[in-house]
């Protein structure tokens, strides 16, 4: 039987970390993502998971001890923000191509300089072509049961790439709000047994990790990378109909609201799709046909969906939270594109 509970973002996270019970975390403290490990660490201590939790010196070092035992057939999970994650970026690509499921929880913040600790997704956008899963969350329940879902997708045989479960920094990671949780028995049942490909300590198998590609093995490598990520919204649809019959909590890769006679349309990801949306109401009590898309999975972006909601809009107003230094903001040019390639 579920459970409510007051909690937040942060600690929304490290409950589903808790009964997923990863064999390794590794992670380094950074505001405001420092609740998850400092959490999870807590959880360790007092025995309630088996997990090997390596307290690293730096964010670098905690993506490097991710991968090495991923790769390892480990399931693993880790966390951060802002210019620790920028930090981790040499190794973000790396992950990728090893099709390493590693389960990312990232709190939106803006990166330096100016120090802002305050949330934009400047940190999740500057990895948004390193080969991750993008999914974007806009409240506590929401991530919590992504990074349960998220297991499934990153480790599904057709897609085996890592995924970043974002959150807004402070608005959703530090604000209480109710959150429905499953017992964890439910958990392990959804989740299921990790059953890794070629891991590196199967010594009877043996493999090699971090070897030289020139440029025709490197193409088709990139290649299959491509291909797992076409994959990715067949099966994300798949993991969350089980979700949804599982809970009753739908999660499409798409979220619209009032859309279906709107003239004008917001599109928006993450927490501020509430305001978002009593916006919409305000506008529709007063006559203007408006309604409100929520993009929830950003890489691969899904163009097809996003097209459809809309299609029949006289204007569309996109809500980026980062910019493009340059250049037009991301999530304005992905949907620029989608709705010139759509003809």
């Amino acid at each position: 039987m579920s459970r409510k509970d007051i909690t937040s973002g942060n600690w929304a996270v490290a409950e589903a970390m808790r009964q997923i019970n990863p064999d390794v975390v590794a992670a380094y403290p950074i505001t405001p993502s420092t609740d998850i490990p400092m959490r999870f660490s807590e959880f360790v201590a007092d025995g309630l998971v088996d997990t090997n939790l390596v307290t690293v010196e730096s964010e670098h070092s905690a993506i490097s001890a991710c991968l090495a035992a991923s790769v390892s057939g480990a399931r693993v999970m880790t966390a951060s923000s802002a210019n620790g994650v920028a930090l981790m970026h040499e190794i973000f690509p790396i992950a990728a191509s090893y099709r390493a499921p590693i389960v990312f929880g990232l709190v939106n913040r803006s990166l330096g300089a100016p120090i802002n600790i305050h949330c934009d997704h400047s940190d999740s956008m500057a990895e948004r072509d390193s080969g991750w899963i993008h999914i974007y969350c806009e409240d506590g329940q929401e991530v919590y049961d992504t990074m349960i879902m998220g297991v499934r997708i990153a480790e599904h045989k057709d897609v085996l790439l890592p995924v970043f479960v974002c959150q807004d920094g402070f608005i959703t990671s530090h604000c209480f709000e109710p959150v429905e949780f499953m017992e964890d028995d439910e958990v392990q049942a959804f989740i299921g047994e990790r059953d890794p490909l070629f891991p590196l300590l199967d010594i009877d198998n043996p493999v090699a990790y971090g070897s030289l590609a020139l440029t025709d093995y490197y193409f088709e490598i990139k290649r299959q990378q491509v291909e797992a990520m076409k994959h990715v919204e067949r099966v994300y649809k798949e993991v969350a109909q089980e979700f949804a019959k599982k809970t009753g909590r739908d999660y499409p890769v798409v979220d619209t609201y009032r859309t279906d006679d709107a003239d004008h349309i917001i599109v928006i990801m993450s927490s501020a799709a509430g305001a978002a949306k009593d916006t919409v109401d305000s506008l529709r009590e007063r006559g203007h046909k408006v309604g409100c898309m929520r993009i929830r999975l950003f890489r691969p972006f899904p163009a097809a969906a996003i097209v459809d909601a809309l299609k029949d809009a006289r204007s569309i107003a996109v809500l980026d939270r980062a910019a493009s230094l340059g250049a037009p903001a991301p999530l304005f040019t992905e949907i620029k594109g989608a709705l010139y390639d759509a003809g």
